[in-house]
């Protein structure tokens, strides 16, 4: 199938990882990383899914201290595809920066973008969803691909799809995002069957989300065009860039002013946001013993389930656990269980605090 003409695909590669740690460390996050026992980091896999769709017109935007091993990884990525940020600037700000450079290029040109940590087995259907976006966008809306609920997630955000848009297979306009809810009414929302997972996937022309964003943050969209112009001026304009997410940004207010689509993406989809996430990735049906990301070899397990990295070469036994996590890395063993996987995070915060930068 031939690659989308005028759409160009923007990688936003950053984060830590934190509820990862210590397999995911700021200095190699998890879109480094293989997490799935393909052979292919979550960043190759990114692109090898859009390279389809978006041939060489493939932009990933990553921090300055992972620009090298992201063009090491991606090797097709050509002169001016990595985009380094000199300090994090939340996502807003990055793909502004390759919205800019997209508009310079083609001023006409279509963007989705795309995170570089998401797992998406099924790339027919994800192809799919992503041309109806870009048909859509053509009618200069923002779109985003919206996942059906599996179950009441309370760590993910949601948006509420309203009526159908005309001359589309399944295009809906949006009524609202949502922030993360509480248990109670994430239920509430699966009930109605109006709601979607929103998986921070938007797909636009470069100029109109730009254009939209010059309406609330209007030094935010300028910065952005005049980095685009004249790259010499990134170290100056950069740190003088609003720091906000694209659903604040952008998102939250094109919806109120009717500006939002929503394509429903008939395809699984996975952020890997914790512990939890990543075993049943693994093995979505696990049996009595644990599921183990590595050499299997080196785990022995006596009446014991939960999940085991043995990153270290070292043997691992578990007897007698239920539920347990353990990540054994060269300088850092993690043990947890894996309904406490959210609470990895503050592991990081302390070991900040505490100094032991060397460890995050």
């Amino acid at each position: 199938m031939s690659s989308i003409r005028g759409f160009w695909a923007v990688v936003p590669a950053g984060g830590a990882g934190t509820r990862l740690w210590p397999l995911s460390r700021a200095g190699r996050p998890k879109f480094l990383l293989d997490l799935t026992g393909s052979g292919r980091t979550l960043l190759q896999a990114t692109c090898d899914r859009l390279e389809p769709l978006a041939g060489e017109r493939i932009l990933v935007v990553t921090g300055a201290r992972h620009a090298a091993a992201v063009a090491d990884q991606v090797p097709s990525l050509g002169p001016g595809r990595v985009l380094a940020e000199p300090t994090p600037r939340d996502s807003m700000a990055a793909i502004a920066w390759a919205a800019a450079v997209v508009e310079a290029h083609e001023r006409d040109a279509i963007i989705g973008s795309f995170a570089a940590d998401h797992v998406i087995p099924d790339e027919e259907a994800f192809a799919a969803a992503v041309r109806e976006a870009v048909s859509v966008a053509h009618e200069d809306r923002l779109v985003t691909i919206g996942i059906e609920p599996t179950y009441p997630a309370t760590g993910f955000g949601y948006l509420q799809m309203g009526r159908p848009l005309a001359g589309h297979a399944t295009a809906r306009a949006v009524r609202q995002f949502v922030e993360k809810p509480d248990a109670a009414r994430a239920t509430a929302y699966l009930s109605t069957g109006e709601f979607r997972w929103n998986a921070g996937m938007f797909v636009v022309r470069a100029r109109v989300l730009l254009d939209l964003l010059a309406l609330w943050h209007p030094d935010l969209a300028a910065g952005a065009r005049r980095i685009a112009a004249d790259p010499d001026q990134l170290d100056t304009l950069w740190p003088q860039l609003e720091r906000i997410a694209i659903d604040h940004a952008v998102a939250e207010p094109a919806a109120d002013a009717g500006r939002v689509a929503v394509v429903p993406g008939g395809f699984t989809w996975d952020d890997i946001g914790d512990f939890t996430s990543l075993a049943q990735l693994i093995d979505p049906e696990p049996a009595a013993q644990p599921v183990v990301l590595g050499d299997r070899d080196l785990v022995t397990a006596v009446q014991a389930s939960g999940l085991v990295v043995p990153g270290s070469g070292r043997a691992v036994a578990l007897v007698g656990v239920e539920d347990i996590v353990v990540v054994d890395t060269p300088d850092a063993v993690l043990i947890t269980t894996r309904d406490r996987a959210q609470d990895v995070k503050a592991v990081v915060d302390a070991l900040k605090a505490a100094g032991r930068t060397d460890l995050v």
